[in-house]
């Protein structure tokens, strides 16, 4: 039975019908995974950039966190450095006090006196020369003769040895220092300095690890006492 025209064109419509509906669903199947992939894509990207911007403002922060301990150590630094001046400032000013108090015994003539001779004739026993030159400030040479005057016996009798002694009058020790003596072998190549500044100097060497200690108490970082 043949197909009349109506039943031609309501075939060809069901066919275009079929197609175009094949069509929309590859449309939207295409559209779905272009979707996906755009989404796919999107968050790669965004995690991406996010991990970007992450790792600067990590590498920032360590650059502040850095840039903070260099300021605090600089700071600490500048601290410690002043307080190591306020104590060094405290300890001259220490030993400014003690050579103000040595001048004063200078000025006391018996007290002065007993310590030259004690500072002589140490020079003797150091040097231990037959032959020895005293220099002295131009006040004292008075004392200083009276001094070697009584020692000479004492340091034969010690030593069983005579000893020349001769004092300087031509080279005098300065006359603002606090007082004392040098003592010369007889070349003037080895020299016993018995100032009081030097006995002074030596003697707040030596106390300096006490002194520091009664003044600003224990070091902790200090391992050695000796």
């Amino acid at each position: 039975m043949a197909l009349t025209d109506a039943d031609v064109q309501k075939q060809i419509k069901h066919m275009m019908a079929f197609i175009e509906q094949e069509a929309n669903e590859k449309v939207e199947e295409i559209e779905a995974k272009a979707e996906e992939e755009f989404n796919i894509e999107k968050g790669r990207l965004v995690q991406t950039h996010r991990l970007k911007i992450m790792e600067y403002y990590e590498k920032k922060e360590k650059q502040i966190e850095q840039h903070k301990k260099i300021q605090m150590s600089n700071l600490m630094n500048q601290a410690r450095l002043k307080v190591l001046k306020a104590r060094d400032d405290m300890i001259a000013d220490l030993l400014k006090e003690a050579r103000q108090r040595l001048a004063e015994i200078a000025k006391d003539p018996a007290r002065y006196s007993t310590l030259l001779e004690g500072l002589v004739l140490q020079g003797f026993y150091r040097l231990l020369e037959p032959k020895v030159t005293i220099r002295c400030r131009q006040q004292d040479v008075e004392i200083v003769q009276a001094a070697v005057t009584k020692n000479i016996p004492i340091y034969k009798d010690a030593v069983k040895s005579n000893i020349e002694v001769r004092i300087d009058m031509e080279r005098f020790l300065p006359s603002d220092i606090c007082g004392g003596v040098e003592v010369y072998n007889d070349n003037g190549k080895i020299k016993v300095s018995n100032t009081l500044e030097s006995r002074l100097e030596l003697l707040a060497q030596q106390m300096m690890p006490e002194i520091r200690m009664n003044l600003f108490g224990a070091n902790p970082n200090r391992k050695f006492m000796d």
